[in-house]
């Protein structure tokens, strides 16, 4: 007897958590299925998408890197908010045909839904970063009304994703937020204030993310896209000066939620004692 299942595929792919999400999902669901990582090269992701299409057990892959834009011309259509990102995160079987998802812009909302479901004179986001997660987020946020600060080293990449974002939208030089800065934010009011990290700096093994914690106005959400280390020094710093902090495994779980219901059509446990016995799995 088959069951259905699902993988997660990319170059490299050992490091992957997402069976260890959809693992746990499963079993804690009683559902009859898996969830595996498989190493795709990039040569050999027409091949792959071949012979998974002819597979009736099948029921999609997540697609992490470097394959969210490759995979693009290799489906059969995509999903109106893959396309505007311009990514692919998630792929799905229906009806013969291979439709490609992006769920990283909404997972990375999900734990911001208290503050945005709250009303606002003005959100600002500073989002550090213009690669694929930057676009997703990016994207993400324009559609909940904030004005973008889109910073990177480089300024003509962000100018380029600027110019794709139907908002309000600036863009800084990275070294420009390394230094103090002489400013009287004043009170925080009436606003919501976000300042993401969507790079690879502050990521074991790299440099943290070179940001004066001057930069970040009164009572300003910092999230943190990295979940390895969980807290990394960006967040460290930023709740230690008593800012509210987000980090890498919510966006992480709220974007694999989404593609759970894609390829088993239910819904993943939500409850706090399943996030939390997740959490612990994912950081033992």
């Amino acid at each position: 007897m088959t069951i259905p299942y699902a993988e997660v595929i990319g170059d490299p792919i050992a490091h992957s958590k997402s069976p260890l999400i959809h693992g746990f999902w499963l079993d804690r669901l009683g559902l009859a299925g898996s969830y595996s990582k498989t190493h795709v090269l990039a040569a050999d992701l027409p091949d792959f998408l071949a012979r998974r299409r002819a597979d009736p057990d099948w029921r999609g892959c997540n697609v992490t890197l470097p394959h969210k834009q490759a995979v693009i011309a290799l489906l059969d259509r995509l999903d109106p908010l893959a396309a505007r990102i311009g990514a692919v995160n998630t792929i799905v079987p229906e009806d013969g045909a291979l439709v490609g998802y992006n769920t990283d812009a909404a997972g990375f909302l999900e734990p911001l839904a208290g503050p945005l479901a709250e009303r606002h004179l003005l959100r600002t986001a500073r989002i550090f970063g213009t690669g694929g997660a930057a676009r997703a987020i990016a994207h993400g946020l324009a559609g909940q009304g904030f004005a973008i600060i889109l910073i990177g080293r480089d300024t003509a990449a962000a100018s380029a994703l600027a110019a794709e974002l139907d908002t309000e939208t600036h863009v800084a030089p990275l070294d420009h937020f390394a230094e103090a800065l002489e400013f009287d934010w004043g009170e925080s009011g009436d606003r919501l204030d976000l300042v993401v990290n969507a790079t690879s700096l502050g990521m074991t093994g790299k440099p943290p993310l070179p940001v004066h914690l001057s930069h970040l106005p009164p009572g300003a959400i910092v999230y943190d896209a990295v979940y390895a280390p969980l807290e990394t020094p960006l967040l460290a710093e930023a709740r230690a000066a008593g800012h509210p902090v987000v980090d890498g495994l919510a966006m992480l779980i709220g974007q694999a939620r989404l593609a759970f219901r894609h390829f088993f059509g239910t819904e993943a446990p939500a409850d706090a004692g399943a996030d939390d016995a997740l959490r612990l799995i994912l950081t033992r």
